[in-house]
């Protein structure tokens, strides 16, 4: 059969999966969302660690690189999981800022204190939208997603607890 190329690129992307449609539908959904809000938050990460200053600047500036590389390493396997699962992902720019739910920062100026305060809060967020993409791959029996998701689960808590003790003033023990 001759398909036209409006017929192919309409065309569904059919992986092969026992999970059903409704799982690739739901958790396509999830992932990608999920995929556009890591990116937003790797970029914001990216943007305080290159506009960070002050005198505790070298260790800050070294702990948002290494931040930013492990949210940046997520990104190919959640995308990847997605078309695992019969899915679309993300396509463009304009595609993640159509879903994500990490705000932006575009100042010029924010304190070393306030970038980590705003990141902690983030990853806070973004640990909460991972829980809920975990949820709907519980609820599809999709064992696969789940454990990729309680590893990324336990890396923003790390990033939350790096973040935490970076701001605190002096508290003692």
């Amino acid at each position: 059969m001759n398909e036209t190329l409006q017929q192919r690129r309409s065309a569904a992307l059919r992986t092969p999966t026992d999970l059903g449609e409704a799982a690739a539908r739901d958790l396509g959904a999830a992932l990608s969302r999920l995929l556009a809000d890591v990116f937003a938050l790797y970029f914001k990460t990216k943007n305080f660690h290159w506009h960070m200053s002050g005198p505790q600047f070298r260790d800050y500036h070294r702990m948002l690189d290494e931040q930013g590389d492990a949210l940046y390493a997520a990104t190919d396997t959640l995308a990847e999981r997605a078309r695992m699962l019969g899915a679309g992902t993300l396509r463009s720019v304009g595609h993640v800022s159509r879903l994500q739910r990490i705000e932006d920062n575009d100042a010029d100026y924010v304190t070393p204190l306030d970038m980590l305060a705003e990141l902690r809060e983030d990853n806070q967020q973004l640990a909460a939208y991972l829980r809920e993409a975990h949820a709907v791959a519980e609820e599809h029996g999709d064992v696969g997603t789940a454990s990729l998701l309680e590893g990324w689960i336990c890396e923003a808590e790390k990033r939350i607890w790096f973040l935490f003790e970076a701001t605190r003033h002096g508290e003692h023990a």
